[in-house]
């Protein structure tokens, strides 16, 4: 698909950082053949948003409250599938580029990128391509997939956050006795000494 001045990329921009988000707008506006039509400070508005401006490429990043980018963009492949996702996040690890693929992401760039090229990326994802930063995909081929089970990861992200495991529980309704048991079978895979040390190794692996 070819864009043009008249018909240009509707991009959207999701960034729960303010001030990353109108940097990212204010670049990719500067692109004659792109528009930046709607931001986003959450996963969770992602989908409404981009089906109101029935968006081409929606911009996400990983980390964000309530709904985080990898989810946005497992709903924006069931919701709005002609949209492509283009993950661009400060954290570049290995596991996020295996989930965001996994989600239905078609690019992954780190926000370090210079802006000619996430110019080059929207364009490049619009038109059918996959964009991943090389050194991102060289180390991901070195890496196994995530070996954690989804209530692992779950439960691992809560434990990340200190939450005792009574709450963990509770909050997944789950036995207190089944959380320790996941607990336990995350830290033998993450090769940790506790709950908090395997968090900690899954989080700078990518996996939760």
């Amino acid at each position: 698909m070819v864009s043009s001045p008249e018909t240009p990329i509707r991009v959207l921009l999701a960034d729960d950082q303010a001030l990353v988000r109108g940097a990212l707008a204010a670049l990719l506006n500067l692109e004659p053949d792109i528009r930046v039509v709607a931001q986003a400070g959450s996963g969770a508005e992602v989908l409404a948003l981009a089906m109101e401006h029935q968006v081409d490429v929606a911009l996400l990043d990983v980390q964000m409250p309530e709904m985080d980018g990898l989810q946005a963009a497992a709903q924006l492949r069931e919701g709005l599938p002609g949209c492509k996702v283009l993950m661009v996040t400060t954290f570049d690890r290995p596991g996020y580029l295996r989930a965001a693929l996994d989600a239905g992401a078609c690019g992954f760039l780190v926000k370090d990128a210079p802006s000619e090229e996430l110019a080059a990326a929207v364009r490049s994802v619009h038109s059918g391509g996959r964009v991943v930063d090389p050194q991102l995909a060289a180390r991901s081929r070195g890496q196994g997939a995530n070996p954690l089970t989804e209530r692992e990861r779950q439960v691992l992200s809560r434990a990340r956050a200190g939450t005792p495991v009574a709450q963990i529980a509770a909050g997944l309704f789950l036995s207190v006795g089944t959380v320790r048991n996941h607990l336990s079978s995350a830290i033998g895979k993450t090769g940790a000494a506790n709950r908090i040390e395997a968090a900690h190794v899954a989080h700078a692996q990518g996996w939760i």
